[in-house]
């Protein structure tokens, strides 16, 4: 079990030595300057894992190299995107890094209304409201399909909504929505993200789930060359968003992925976060059936509200971490891997209230993530790298 963390490289608030002094001894990371479909030179791999290595610590993972928008529609220079991938892909590999964490949403790859949701504790987290966001696609970017995709009550609630917010709200809730969160591939306006939208409206979830297809026919030959592994992360919230297709967001997608190309390198994130949203996602169970193709694990809980939720606390929310994590345990015992995991996301608590951080990624509620993950670990006889 690897401990790591995931650093948003030399602007990140938190820093490298925060990170050694928390416990962990791997980062997750990406070029995150280099713009999308862009390849990353052997050069400034090297340069970055030395900053990291000179730091106490291992560039364990991946996350991610950013797909272009382009090779999910299958439009333009798309077939160049994807070769620069795998040439990315290579150079990694030639650095030692060969766990790769990507996605495939399209538009945008996580969505939250509320950055700084207040806990009766007085701590912060991120929350998805299900009447803010439909008083979003309803009333403030008007999606003129949306009236067809939501109840009358629904309707009803996103208006009371909408009208009890102020300028200062709304303004707020579009910045949440579209301007772009830490390891998001883009930021955007509302007429630029309108019109990202227009793009999809004739991609269902089975033209999407080709398109991916392609792509890692591509690129799995060239990682079993490399011996490198590609671990999907999951639709966050695991549901469709803006008439937008979802094609990983629970087991029978997860199965569908596997049909599409079975390289041993066609691998999971196993993300508790964003899994456990999806109230039918049996976890302990995803974990067995894909046991021999998770190659990295997200560790944070979710609280559900109907279709709203909330990140509660590691152990908190409606993720059983216990069985989970003994279940990661007979995955790395079945397959001899140590497989690297991270405290996924964590609340703001204590300084973290008034010190500047990612959305999601403060450095004292990480640490006590890590602290509580690390403990469960130890008390059922994991082993910690």
């Amino acid at each position: 079990m690897k401990q790591t963390w995931r650093w948003f490289g030399p602007n990140d608030p938190v820093s490298l030595q925060d990170i050694r002094q928390a416990g962990a001894t791997g980062i997750v990371t990406a070029l995150h300057d280099i713009p999308n479909g862009v390849v990353w030179s052997r050069e400034a791999i090297a340069e970055r894992k030395k900053m990291i290595e000179e730091a106490g610590l291992v560039w364990s993972v991946v996350e991610s190299i950013p797909l272009h928008e382009d090779v999910k529609l299958q439009r333009g220079d798309y077939k160049t995107y994807i070769a620069n991938w795998g040439e990315s892909l290579r150079n990694l590999a030639s650095e030692g890094i060969k766990i790769i964490c990507y996605n495939f949403m399209p538009v945008l790859d996580w969505t939250r209304t509320d950055l700084a949701w207040e806990l009766p504790s007085g701590a912060r987290c991120l929350r998805f409201d299900a009447d803010r966001f439909a008083a979003f696609d309803l009333y403030i970017l008007k999606r003129e399909a949306a009236q067809s995709e939501y109840t009358d009550a629904e309707k009803a609630s996103a208006k009371a909504c909408f009208d009890a917010m102020s300028d200062e709200d709304k303004d707020l809730l579009v910045r949440n929505m579209i301007a772009g969160l830490p390891g998001s591939e883009e930021s955007y306006t509302i007429e630029r993200f309108a019109a990202q939208l227009d793009l999809y409206k004739d991609i269902d979830a089975d033209q999407l789930r080709k398109h991916l297809g392609d792509f890692l026919n591509e690129v799995l030959p060239i990682a079993e060359e490399v011996g490198s592994k590609l671990a999907i992360h999951p639709d966050d919230p695991p549901r469709p968003l803006f008439g937008l297709p979802r094609i990983v967001s629970n087991v029978e997608d997860m199965r569908a992925l596997r049909a599409v190309n079975d390289s041993p390198a066609n691998g999971f994130t196993l993300c508790t976060g964003s899994y456990g949203v999806h109230e039918g996602n049996d976890l302990p169970a995803m974990v067995d059936e894909f046991a021999d193709f998770i190659y990295f694990f997200h560790l944070r809980s979710t609280k559900r509200d109907g279709k709203s939720f909330y990140e509660a606390d590691h152990f908190g929310g409606h993720v059983d971490m216990v069985e989970v994590i003994r279940r990661y345990k007979a995955v790395e015992e079945k397959t001899g891997l140590s497989i690297p995991f991270r405290p996924d996301h964590g609340h703001q608590i204590l300084d973290d209230l008034t010190r500047r951080s990612n959305p999601g990624y403060p450095a004292i509620g990480r640490l006590r993530g890590l602290a509580e993950l690390r403990g469960a670990m130890m008390a059922i006889g994991g082993k910690l790298d």
